[in-house]
């Protein structure tokens, strides 16, 4: 009986383990099945979304008018192109052609009652038949076609616009409106929107330097900030100063044209137009792409000291002209920066461009500021010393000290010895064979004080030369200082100076 009832059972077993080993086959081959169907169908979907739109995770294709809203009624309209076209634009932007002087269009914020001086202003950078622009005027001024100034308009009225600072003015809000002003006049081929005051000079080559690093088809506010701590503590350090100019990209311009008007009235308690603009740059959430070159000048007295230790980039713009003194003597304000035009013209790249080095022989440390002065100074400084601006300026604050600048400034020395000995831009020649610049300088005619110490004397100099390469490409290299070198000159009372690109392994090493 046991016997029976084991085969049975050894039966039953086979029998079992048969039918499991069937199933798994059968699982096994389902699952392969299934793994060949789902290639197939990947590898389909791949080939045939190689001739359609690139964009990832791209479900559906909308309509171009196609927008959406949102349960508070804004609205949310597609994106202006696809990844791939944009990236098109921006190759025709930054790797394309360069943007050029008719690709901008200036706005200009005057007022009527210091029209007749301040346009003298616009007349020594602006040019008619090369740019476009638009001087925006609280009221109507006469005009004189033959001046070359550019069209004059009255600003739209804001009345309707709620202004609540008390101690500004509300012409602000028409100020911060001119760059959406401009923009909805219908200028063509536009790619910057450059907004400024009537008392800025543009050094317009290097503006263009400048745009050039930057794609035109982005959303761009390049600027730069005030001189003054205490200014960019109680209006912003991500806000561009306008007086010191600034520039907006063209799609930003549309995008704030379209806002702006609402994004002023929440905000009447501020005090002028850059932080009306900047609050509407904040919430478009771009934010300040800082360029040092735009200079604001919020100083009093004798800009010496910014001008001769000017930052290793490109000179862009001056403003306040009318609150500093001029920056050459016995000249007008207008006149100085006339004189400042002759060596912009040979070489704008190295316009008040720095380079500092050392008469070993003499013991002199020597400064030249490219087109605006030459120092000599008795004994031996480090670099270091030399590129920080001297205080000869005011804070526009009165009442505060040294500290309350944004950037590192040296005290202008009180030992006679130690007080430089200054040669001011006078006048420049090319040489259009060799493209070489000679720029001359002469002393300031104010007299030194006396010193006995044991060396040579710069009093003795009555004029400095300069002989300096036209460099245009200056600011496609890595920034850096030029050098410059003693040259042997055997004129009395001339000291001849060559500035050029460091040769390999040079500097001035004091010691």
């Amino acid at each position: 009986m046991k016997g029976s009832e084991k085969v049975m059972w050894d039966q039953g077993r086979c029998a079992r383990s048969s039918a499991s080993q069937k199933l798994m086959v059968w699982l096994m081959f389902l699952v392969s099945l299934t793994y060949m169907a789902y290639t197939l169908k990947l590898v389909s979907t791949s080939t045939s979304s190689s001739t359609c739109n690139h964009a990832p995770f791209i479900i559906n294709h909308l309509s171009s008018t196609t927008s959406f809203s949102s349960s508070n009624g804004t609205e949310w309209p597609e994106a202006e192109s696809s990844s791939s076209s944009h990236n098109s634009r921006a190759g025709k932007g930054k790797r394309g052609q360069k943007t050029e002087l008719r690709h901008l269009v200036f706005g200009i914020a005057a007022s009527s009652k210091l029209w007749e001086h301040r346009k003298n202003y616009i007349k020594i950078w602006y040019k008619k038949e090369k740019m476009r622009g638009v001087v925006w005027l609280d009221d109507r001024v006469k005009r004189n076609p033959s001046e070359g100034l550019p069209p004059t308009k009255v600003s739209t009225d804001t009345s309707n616009f709620v202004y609540t600072n008390k101690l500004g003015h509300r012409s602000a809000i028409r100020i911060s409106r001119i760059v959406t002003e401009t923009l909805r006049m219908g200028h063509k081929d536009v790619r910057w929107f450059v907004m400024g005051d009537d008392d800025t000079v543009f050094v317009t080559d290097n503006l263009l330097r400048i745009l050039n690093k930057y794609d035109h088809n982005y959303m761009y506010y390049i600027g730069s900030l005030s001189e003054s701590h205490l200014q960019n503590i109680f209006f912003s350090y991500g806000m561009a100063y306008g007086g010191g100019g600034f520039a907006i990209s063209y799609p930003l311009a549309k995008a704030l044209s379209k806002m702006q008007d609402r994004c002023i009235q929440r905000y009447p308690a501020l005090y002028g137009s850059d932080d009306r603009m900047q609050a509407c740059m904040a919430e478009l959430g771009v934010p300040l792409t800082k360029e040092i070159g735009f200079h604001q000048y919020d100083v009093y007295g004798n800009l010496f000291g910014l001008l001769a230790a000017h930052p290793v980039t490109p000179l862009v713009s001056l403003h306040h002209l009318d609150v500093v003194e001029p920056i050459f003597p016995n000249a007008t304000r207008v006149e100085a920066i006339k004189r400042l035009t002759i060596p912009m013209k040979l070489d704008s790249a190295s316009l008040i461009q720095q380079s500092i080095c050392h008469d070993r022989n003499r013991r002199w440390t020597i400064s030249v500021s490219w087109g605006f002065a030459v120092q000599i100074f008795r004994g031996i400084f480090t670099q270091r010393e030399m590129e920080m601006p001297s205080r000869t300026f005011l804070n526009w604050y009165r009442r505060a000290d040294y500290t309350a600048y944004a950037f590192n400034t040296r005290p202008f020395s009180r030992n006679p010895c130690q007080k430089p000995f200054v040669f001011y831009f006078s006048k420049a020649k090319l040489n259009s064979t060799l493209q070489q610049t000679v720029t001359d300088y002469e002393r300031d005619p104010i007299p030194s004080p006396e010193c006995r110490w044991n060396m040579a004397d710069p009093s003795a100099l009555d004029k400095i030369e300069v002989h300096k390469k036209k460099d245009p490409h200056l600011w496609d290299r890595a920034p850096r200082r030029n050098c410059c070198r003693v040259m042997k000159s055997n004129k009395t009372g001339i000291l001849k100076i060559e500035v050029a690109v460091c040769r390999d392994g040079e500097f001035s090493e004091p010691a």
